[in-house]
């Protein structure tokens, strides 16, 4: 007899996630398998924005992280969410996404929302993915993130998006880059900032998608095409089957969604992902810290992205 998985699912309550979070996070603490990298940071103001700069604080668990994470890399088989660590699990989001704990995590409750079966991180998001981020967007303010391929900050090939709550540190109230973000002119309803001197879109949340996540994911799908199709990534067809647009960064909160295409993904060694478009950086020592502060961060982005002369 077959089993019916969807009929298997229990989704999390309502009101219930961030709870769960919070949880499974005391539980995967506990049983070591959750490795946390501990850090400092200092912020560092250029154009405008105040950057968060974490410099890791404990070198020998990164070195042992990242030798972890590049064994995995070095095996293209081994996939860590197929089967994923049960004791990182959160909840069931929907058919097609579960909610995981970041294994090595920077910032507390730095949760992923994963597709159940196997697709690229660099494909298409689907309507799917953006019901699942709007679920756990309506459950507590957060920012979600997606980095699109290897080249934006991807660390894995299973197709996963992230979300940590906001704010991102106690000292800090606000993402780093969005009092910028707000200064964004509209042309209908596309946003370009006059102080970001690379490629870019915003456009802003309707609060009814977050409200609705099925509705909702239906037309911010559409949106986020219109988006690619805007920085030049619409991607196309090969033989039938969709072709991946090009790598990038999307951002999402309550308010805005925000997309970055990505050129590279290190400045002077130093990774990118998309909580750079956010306002933060991680460094893994004061040589990078002072490197950072010398060129500035905003032109580490300006190095990562697309950056055009008189963009706008």
């Amino acid at each position: 007899m077959g089993i019916n998985v969807a009929a298997a699912i229990r989704r999390f309550k309502p009101g219930t996630l961030r709870a769960k979070v919070q949880a499974r996070t005391a539980h995967a603490l506990e049983c070591g398998a959750i490795h946390t990298i501990p850090t400092n940071f200092e912020l560092v103001e250029q154009a405008g924005v105040n950057f968060l700069i974490r410099i890791i604080s404990n070198l020998a668990r990164k070195v042992q992280a990242t030798a972890d994470q590049s064994s995995m890399a070095a095996n293209m088989t081994h996939n860590p969410f197929l089967p994923y660590d049960e004791d990182l699990f959160v909840a069931d989001i929907s058919d097609t996404h579960v909610c995981l704990l970041n294994k090595f995590n920077v910032l507390d409750h730095h949760m992923l929302m994963v597709t159940r079966a196997f697709q690229e991180q660099e494909s298409l998001l689907t309507a799917s993915d953006f019901e699942a981020l709007l679920v756990c967007l309506a459950e507590f303010e957060g920012l979600a993130f997606y980095n699109a391929g290897e080249a934006a900050g991807a660390s894995q090939r299973h197709k996963h998006l992230q979300m940590v709550p906001l704010p991102l540190t106690a000292e800090v109230s606000y993402i780093p880059m969005e009092p910028l973000l707000n200064t964004a002119r509209f042309e209908g309803t596309k946003g370009f900032v006059p102080g970001l001197r690379f490629l870019h879109v915003l456009v802003r949340m309707d609060p009814e998608w977050i409200a609705s996540p099925p509705k909702g994911a239906q037309e911010l799908l559409q949106i986020y095409l219109d988006m690619l199709r805007t920085v030049g990534l619409s991607g196309g067809e090969a033989r039938g089957k969709p072709t991946i647009p090009g790598p990038y960064n999307l951002l999402v909160t309550r308010q805005w969604m925000f997309l970055v295409p990505r050129s590279t993904e290190c400045f002077e060694g130093i990774s990118v992902n998309a909580l750079g478009f956010a306002g933060g950086f991680l460094v893994k020592d004061e040589q990078q810290l002072n490197l950072l502060k010398a060129w500035g961060p905003m032109t580490a982005l300006q190095r990562v992205a697309i950056c055009e002369e008189n963009l706008f």
